[in-house]
C-alpha cells in the first residue's frame, strides 16, 4: 500500500534527524551557498557540474554525496528549463490515473501506470519528490526491493537537502525549496498535514498545519525568494505587471 511507502520514508526520515525544529542533520550541508552552487553547476568542468550530477542522479546506485545531491538539487534552479510553476507533463496520462491514485490497492498493470508516468515525470523534472514516492512504491509493490531501496535513498537525501537548510520555525529560518509544490510534499512526507497557506513579503511561504499532536508545529516557513529570482528573471513582463 501506499500508505505503508509513506510510513517507510517518514521513519527514515526520522531516523535521519529531519523535522522541524530539528539541528541541521547535516551541519556540513546547511543553509546552501547558491552562488557556489551556481558556478559549479554551470561549469562543464567542474566535478559537480549539473548534467554529471543528474547522470549520477538517474542512475541505479547510491554514489552520490550528501554534497552532491545539495547541488543537485539547488542546481535545477540555474537550468535554462527551470520554471517553478511548470505543468505537470503528460496531462492525459494524469487524468487517467487519478482515479488509481484514490485507490487503497492496484492491481499490476494499474502499477505499471504509475511507475510509467513516474518514469516521464521524472524525466521532465527529476527532483519531482511524488512522483519519486510512487517509483518506491511500485518497486516495493513488485518485488523488486534493491530498487525500492534505491530510490528511497535518493528522495531521503533530497529531502534532507531541504531539511538542512533551515528548521522551518521563523521566516529567518525557513526552509528553502525549488517548487511550490515541494512545501506541500516536504510537510507530507514529514508526517504531517497541511491545513492553510499564505505568503508573508517579501519572500516567503507560511503553510499551516492541523495540530493532531502537542509536538505538531502551527506552521512552517519556507523562502522562496531564489525560486521567484529565477522565475522573474525569465517572465520580466510579470514582474512590470506587479510594479
Amino acid at each position: 500500500m501506499l500508505k505503508k511507502t509513506l510510513t517507510l520514508i517518514i521513519a527514515s526520515a526520522a531516523s535521519l534527524g529531519i523535522g522541524l525544529g530539528a539541528t541541521n542533520p547535516r551541519e556540513a550541508l546547511g543553509k546552501p551557498d547558491l552562488q557556489a552552487i551556481k558556478e559549479a553547476v554551470t561549469d562543464e568542468n567542474s566535478p559537480r557540474y549539473y548534467q554529471r550530477l543528474l547522470n549520477q542522479f538517474m542512475s541505479n546506485d547510491t554514489v552520490m554525496s550528501d554534497a552532491d545531491y545539495q547541488y543537485f538539487y539547488y542546481g535545477t534552479l540555474f537550468q535554462e528549463d527551470y520554471d517553478p510553476y511548470r505543468p505537470a507533463p503528460r496531462p492525459d496520462m494524469l487524468e487517467k490515473l487519478a482515479p488509481i491514485y484514490a485507490k487503497s490497492k492496484r492491481t499490476r498493470s494499474e502499477r505499471q501506470m504509475m511507475l510509467d508516468y513516474a518514469m516521464a515525470a521524472l524525466q521532465d523534472n527529476p527532483v519531482n519528490l511524488r512522483q519519486l514516492v510512487n517509483r518506491v512504491y511500485v518497486y516495493e509493490q513488485n518485488g523488486k526491493y534493491d530498487l525500492a531501496k534505491i530510490w528511497q535513498h535518493k528522495l531521503n537525501h533530497l529531502l534532507l537537502v531541504i531539511a538542512a537548510s533551515g528548521d522551518g520555525t521563523t521566516a529567518e529560518t525557513a526552509w528553502t525549496v525549488v517548487y511550490p509544490g515541494h512545501e506541500y510534499d516536504f510537510i507530507n512526507l514529514l508526517g504531517l498535514t497541511a491545513s492553510g497557506q499564505r505568503f508573508e513579503p517579501p519572500c516567503y511561504d507560511y503553510i499551516e498545519v492541523k495540530h493532531v499532536k502537542d509536538s505538531d508545529p502551527a506552521g512552517c516557513y519556507f523562502n522562496i525568494s531564489d525560486m521567484l529570482e529565477q522565475y522573474f528573471m525569465k517572465h520580466p513582463s510579470e514582474l512590470d505587471a506587479q510594479e
